[in-house]
């Protein structure tokens, strides 16, 4: 998730506008603007007043500082953030699972137990598809067990492109050959898209998720990927997410995070590295990891 790059400023916002936005964008969604952002916010949300028919930005804060202000809320931050991803981005990872976290997990899931997987700020989906083709070039059956995606986002708007699973050539091409071939089909309705198969569809769910609010899942996760979710996120923030990941994912599990990002000194203690932005989570009991919008 990184913020969006927009047009020149088309609405006047003053300094105590912005401020006010800031504020409101930072509990909402832990995003910290500083005021070098201020452009930005001008462009991006002055679409949102024209579809609105404002004239002026201190018409939308009326708005979205009310009570029922929680829709324009939610397209506030879809407007403010732009999700930056990619098919098997940040090949490593995906080696890494191949290779250490995914064959006892498939094994153990063989035997009856339970692959929990999360994909947090899943973006318009390719991460958690490269996720279930990864597992399911290692083990075709893995639908037929007790296997498990989650993938989550703050963006409803996101949500639904990666629920439709529909994506151009274009955006197809760092996926090998046989893979697209594996699980990928032509949409007749739209020239040069291609669907997910059911097969990889059916491991996943995709639901909305503010990370900062409370979780409706107990876990635990066996492997966490949240990456380049963090780096717009303030130290106290980050601290909080951190400690409540380690707190979902079980003794042994598998943390992968943005290449740019580090975990930080509070969450040292739940996590030892296992490579290059690879951590694993270690048998230390994890306290005061409360989401922020209930301390």
């Amino acid at each position: 998730m990184t913020i969006a790059a927009g047009a020149q400023p088309a609405i006047a916002l003053s300094a105590d506008e912005f401020r006010r936005l800031a504020k409101l964008v930072y509990s909402e969604s832990g995003i910290v603007l500083p005021d070098s952002k201020k452009p930005l916010v001008i462009s991006r949300l002055s679409k949102r007043l024209r579809t609105l028919g404002m004239q002026s930005f201190a018409q939308y804060l009326a708005l979205v500082e009310s009570g029922q202000g929680g829709d324009e809320r939610g397209c506030m931050i879809s407007s403010l953030t732009t999700n930056v991803t990619r098919f098997m981005r940040e090949e490593h990872h995906f080696q890494r699972l191949r290779t250490v976290a995914l064959p006892p997990l498939i094994e153990r899931a063989r035997r009856g137990g339970r692959l929990r997987i999360w994909s947090a700020g899943c973006s318009t989906g390719e991460e958690p598809y490269s996720l279930a083709f990864t597992l399911l070039d290692m083990w075709p059956e893995a639908a037929k067990f007790d296997v498990k995606i989650l993938a989550t986002d703050i963006d409803p708007q996101v949500i639904a492109t990666a629920t439709a699973g529909q994506y151009s050539e274009q955006a197809l091409e760092p996926l090998p050959a046989a893979t697209r071939q594996r699980y990928l089909r032509p949409v007749a309705t739209r020239t040069g898209y291609y669907e997910v198969t059911d097969v990889a569809k059916g491991i996943i769910t995709f639901k909305v998720l503010n990370l900062l609010a409370q979780w409706p899942f107990q876990g635990p996760f066996d492997i966490i990927f949240c990456r380049n979710v963090v780096i717009y996120l303030d130290a106290e923030t980050k601290d909080v997410l951190w400690r409540r990941y380690a707190q979902l994912l079980a003794p042994g599990g598998h943390l992968f995070i943005g290449h740019s990002e580090r975990i930080s000194a509070s969450a040292v203690p739940y996590f030892h590295s296992e490579g290059v932005t690879s951590y694993v989570r270690t048998e230390a009991p994890v306290r005061d990891a409360q989401p922020l919008h209930q301390r």
